[in-house]
């Protein structure tokens, strides 16, 4: 645990040599709105229904505008909130039709109960009826419910803890390897095979390292600029991986999805035929890039996918193929029904 006031930005008074804020006396605050932001999004952005009808995700927050702060007096915690917003859903019907609606939450307050939220689902002014409204309000409603929900507890017992420093009569808490310490630290030790991490010190740059190359073939059925759209459209990419994502979808642009883990420049596109990139694992020594080119060959109902990739790191070739299999390809058909 780190000492007092110190290591976990979310405590925001220091327990300081001249008693400032002894035995928690004096109001405290702290603007959590930018942590909101950012769960608030995420949360909303792994909604997904499905139904008889189809299903229905979450794509995209087009409105998020309010605050949220904590403060506390004489030990009390009062939690403040106030948001309006706005998401993007995508819905395919059974029958492989797409259709583009809204979601609409005006009034997520700490002032109001769960049940109380007044959330409007619709369609966009362009879209003709579908029963994936009917599934929105059924299903999507409720979702979105819980997900608000969700935020209201994590922002509770995310940021509780910081909040109130212990009384002079307290004695102050001993360092300890603390269970969120214990939780990085496995995660750092889940591949046996040795890694480069931001932490202690960068890879090397400059330097030749070993690699390898693969080719993969996969079938989808959909046209060949349905799924060219699928990789290079921010939206698309923000549902096959249920996050946010980044993507400039022309030459020379960017992309970062799975929060960061994934990054890279589209160096050649050819629209509906190929896609050329840079790509990189985040764990991948500093600034090395393998290359990928996928070639997609329509073949009326269905296109078939030729991916090869250059440049891997060597021993990373079995995760880069199983992860491009599954948050790639299976992702997407998975997903749209391809």
């Amino acid at each position: 645990m780190a000492k007092w006031g110190e290591g976990d930005p979310r405590w925001i008074v220091e327990e300081r040599a001249d008693a400032t804020n002894v035995n928690n006396w004096h109001w405290t605050e702290r603007d959590v709105s930018g942590w909101s932001l950012q769960r608030l999004r995420q949360l909303l952005l792994g909604v997904r229904v499905a139904g008889p009808e189809g299903a229905c995700q979450l794509t995209d927050v087009n409105k998020l505008d309010g605050e949220a702060s904590i403060n506390n007096r004489k030990g009390k915690l009062f939690f403040f909130y106030e948001w309006q917003l706005r998401a993007s859903w995508l819905g395919t019907s059974s029958s492989g039709v797409k259709y583009r609606g809204t979601v609409d939450v005006s009034n997520l307050s700490d002032e109001n109960d769960m049940d109380d939220l007044d959330i409007s689902v619709s369609l966009c002014k362009d879209q003709p009826n579908t029963p994936l409204l009917d599934l929105m309000k059924r299903t999507g409603v409720p979702e979105v419910r819980r997900i608000l929900g969700e935020y209201v507890h994590q922002l509770k017992s995310e940021f509780s803890q910081g909040m109130i420093l212990p009384s002079t009569n307290e004695p102050k808490p001993q360092p300890e390897l603390t269970q969120k310490n214990q939780i990085k630290t496995s995660r750092a030790q889940i591949s046996s095979t040795p890694r480069c991490s931001s932490s202690p010190a960068p890879c090397p740059s400059g330097v030749r390292i070993p690699t390898c190359s693969f080719n993969l073939k996969e079938t989808f059925q959909t046209s060949a600029d349905e799924l060219y759209r699928t990789f290079i459209n921010q939206e698309f990419v923000q549902v096959f991986t249920r996050s946010v994502a980044l993507v400039d979808g022309c030459r020379g642009g960017r992309f970062q999805l799975l929060d960061g883990s994934v990054s890279g420049e589209f160096t050649q596109l050819v629209p509906d035929q190929r896609i050329e990139m840079r790509w990189r694992f985040r764990t991948w020594p500093s600034e090395h890039y393998a290359t990928i080119n996928l070639d997609l060959e329509d073949r009326g109902d269905e296109t078939e996918l030729r991916m090869e990739c250059r440049g891997v790191p060597a021993g990373e070739e079995d995760s880069t193929r199983e992860g491009w299999t599954r948050f790639y390809f299976q992702a997407i058909k998975q997903t749209f029904g391809y």
